[in-house]
């Protein structure tokens, strides 16, 4: 598979979850050249669908991570709040926006789950942790979201 045809069918995918990581559009931006130019480098080394697109998911959450820990982002001050294009419906969008303020391992976990579709084995091995933990965190992440939604 080319590298257009690979941005072409999971650049989406890899924006929201840069997205959904950094929440700040210009970050994701950023994170999703960066996962890109790595798959340039690597695609080669990748067997099937299934592990590129498992690659790419750890290449994203290993790349927001990267930019996230930065030592700039902490001398850094925002100009604009920068979020996606919202969904057009009203409720989904304010169900997104509660998702983006929710904390990153909640975020990332709700968004992998819910957005992305990926069970939480998958979740678990994409983010280097235990079940458990990622249960723990959907369950938390839901938890928040309720509260927040209910106000």
């Amino acid at each position: 598979m080319t590298a257009r045809e690979t941005v072409e069918r999971y650049g989406d995918m890899v924006w929201r979850l840069a997205l959904a990581r950094t929440a700040d559009r210009h970050d994701a931006e950023d994170v999703f050249q960066e996962v890109f130019l790595r798959y340039i480098r690597h695609a080669h080394r990748l067997a099937d669908e299934d592990h590129r697109r498992a690659w790419l998911i750890r290449c994203t959450i290993n790349c927001s991570k990267s930019l996230l820990a930065a030592p700039w982002r902490s001398r850094r001050c925002d100009l604009e709040d920068t979020l996606a294009a919202p969904p057009v419906d009203e409720a989904a969008r304010q169900v997104y926006e509660a998702v983006l303020a929710l904390p990153q391992i909640y975020r990332t976990a709700i968004h992998l789950h819910y957005y992305e579709g990926l069970t939480v084995a998958e979740i678990a091995r994409a983010e280097g942790c235990r079940e458990g933990t990622v249960k723990a965190r959907l369950h938390r992440g839901r938890e928040l979201l309720k509260g927040a939604l209910t106000e």
